[in-house]
């Protein structure tokens, strides 16, 4: 059975949820967000592991003067990876707040402007998300101003506790953060706690392990190898970039499943980056491998793209109005 946390949904119509001591998740339309907070001679100071979407830094201040009041902003920001679903208001947010940025150097080209990401291949997965995923952004934004490299010790900067775990795969600098001491977990997209690549998972929230978000996940090799290290850790708990937050025995069996199984739960039977990874380093993308030809299933769902393009900005639509109330 899964631990008791509660769920508490806030007045002002913001999800907010436990995921442990000190560790809250927001989620953010089809995203979350993580609040790290640690308290010190009376004094708490907190961090905000990534962005969410763009235009969705009013919900993400709500969401911190609840938890920490006025005029208290976090140390800084911390990214598991610069895709669009993750970094969309980082730019407002690190510059209302005048805090630093920080990623991992591989992930760096992509957040200086300096190279795009290798680009999503919606013949993988399946669903309606996946489909959707060529009208994604995956050209880079540019935080020169703010971003930094996390320490090469692993640590994060005025975080006592915390690890940064590189777990590539999703992309090549992701990075996932543990607490050792109880084992708390956050995963960004190295693995998924929803079935990302549907639209109906994504709106009813089902809770399951799943691998990273296939349409984006251009390394199925690394991605495997980081999935295997995550599991190792036998998380007690965890909070992933999408779904709700796991706990205990079904998170730690989910994963070690996930692991051992992840060419037949995760990886596709086909699609650009399979059998190839795109090649990157400190730069950028090297090389790319040719794209997938289309599926029959694929070009059928192209056809329904712009009804289901409809249906979620009016869903998403309503979810910002009400941050502007």
């Amino acid at each position: 059975m899964q631990n008791p946390i509660p769920f508490p949904v806030l007045k002002n119509k913001i999800p907010l949820s436990v995921v442990a001591p000190g560790v809250e998740c927001l989620q953010v339309i089809m995203v979350n967000v993580f609040f790290i907070s640690h308290t010190e001679d009376n004094v708490t100071r907190w961090f905000l592991v990534d962005a969410g979407l763009g235009y969705c830094a009013a919900r993400i201040k709500k969401a911190s003067v609840y938890l920490f009041g006025e005029d208290n902003p976090p140390q800084a920001i911390l990214l598991t990876h610069g895709h669009a679903d993750h970094v969309g208001a980082v730019a407002d947010l690190a510059a209302a707040w005048n805090v630093p940025v920080y990623a991992h150097p591989m992930e760096m080209p992509y957040l200086i402007g300096k190279s795009y990401y290798p680009p999503p291949d919606p013949t993988v997965g399946g669903g309606a998300m996946t489909w959707l995923s060529s009208t994604f952004p995956s050209k880079p934004i540019d935080i020169s101003g703010s971003v930094k490299p996390f320490p090469e010790d692993g640590t994060v900067p005025g975080l006592p506790g915390w690890q940064v775990i590189h777990t590539p795969g999703h992309t090549p600098g992701h990075v996932s953060f543990f607490r050792e001491s109880d084992r708390t977990l956050l995963a960004g997209d190295a693995f998924t706690t929803v079935k990302q690549e549907s639209f109906f998972a994504v709106l009813s929230q089902e809770q399951e392990v799943n691998g990273p978000p296939a349409y984006f996940t251009s390394d199925w090799q690394a991605a495997q190898q980081s999935v295997q290290v995550l599991a190792d850790l036998k998380p007690g708990a965890s909070g992933c970039g999408h779904g709700k937050p796991m706990h205990g025995v079904d998170l730690q069996y989910g994963l070690e499943t996930l692991a051992l199984h992840f060419d037949e739960l995760a990886v596709p039977k086909h699609g650009r980056y399979v059998s190839q990874p795109a090649l990157t380093d400190e730069q950028g993308v090297i090389s790319l491998p040719p794209p997938a030809d289309d599926t029959p299933e694929i070009i059928l769902g192209k056809l329904g793209i712009g009804a289901l393009a409809g249906v979620l900005a009016g869903y998403w639509g309503k979810e910002l109005w009400n941050d502007r109330q």
